[in-house]
């Protein structure tokens, strides 16, 4: 018997150690990349960093391929697929930790899960929806010094534990109800006012039906329900009416939209 439970107890840790292997392999988890909590409001006055990263590259070509409405023309976007790779491959030769700054660390983690987003979609373009590309969000292709993650992992692993909520507006999934994709890059210096103008873009835009009673608000709100917090609670309405046009009312019931997985194409 001690030698079945010996046997049993070797057997259970070894396939622990081969999940958690799977799952790294996969790319689902952070990598042990680095986070730093915003602690309050960001500031416009930037935290000392240990690096300052230039983004123009990734800034030049959002602002070539993408509208006003955030719709990507990926046909001629395929034309600068170099100058993307070469971007990509700039992110990926650095390695982030915690003496950058929060403001460093924020534009990095957007702006590699939105470039990364892109090349994904050009590598398997055309295409009618990235939901049509095989484990999108799970399977480790982003590279970070000689880490591999997913757009899950920099997602979940990384920038929702910075607890800074309005990056659900910022990140682009390369779908019609996503958020829209910034046509400039993210940067240390602007962050605060990128992100409340992608918040108050998404809250007052289509993607939501605002109104004082029985509001429809984008499953966006409903997957990730627990990072919007007033004061440090939960509270999404609260949340929603820091940003709308419209004040819905605290105590009125609301639903949430189907989600439109179709690709953010401008053809």
């Amino acid at each position: 018997m001690t030698s079945i439970y010996k046997l049993s107890t070797v057997f259970m840790i070894g396939l622990a150690l081969t999940s958690c292997s799977l799952l790294t392999a996969a790319g689902i988890t952070s990598q042990g990349q680095p986070t730093k909590e915003v602690d309050g409001a960001l500031s416009e006055t930037l935290t000392e960093s240990a690096v300052t990263i230039d983004h123009s590259d990734w800034d030049k070509l959002l602002k070539a391929h993408v509208n006003t409405e955030g719709f990507v023309d990926y046909k001629s976007f395929q034309n600068d697929r170099k100058q993307l790779d070469a971007y990509l491959q700039k992110l990926g030769e650095l390695e982030p930790d915690t003496n950058w700054s929060v403001q460093e660390l924020l534009a990095y983690y957007i702006n590699l899960y939105n470039a990364a987003t892109v090349q994904l979609i050009l590598d398997n373009y055309p295409t009618k929806s990235i939901k049509d590309i095989d484990k999108a969000f799970t399977k480790a292709f982003i590279t970070i010094g000689n880490r591999t993650l997913s757009l899950g992992g920099i997602e979940n692993g990384v920038l929702r534990k910075m607890e800074e909520p309005r990056i659900h507006f910022a990140i682009n999934c390369a779908s019609y109800s996503c958020p829209k994709l910034l046509a400039e890059a993210y940067t240390a210096s602007k962050i605060d006012a990128q992100l409340e103008k992608a918040t108050l873009g998404f809250i007052n835009g289509d993607k939501n039906e605002i109104t004082k009673t029985s509001p429809k608000l984008s499953k966006i709100f409903d997957w990730y329900s627990s990072d919007f917090k007033v004061d440090g609670k939960k509270d999404l309405i609260a949340f929603i009416n820091q940003y709308s046009n419209v004040e819905i009312n605290p105590e009125t019931n609301y639903t949430f939209k189907s989600y439109d997985w179709s690709l953010n194409d401008q053809h």
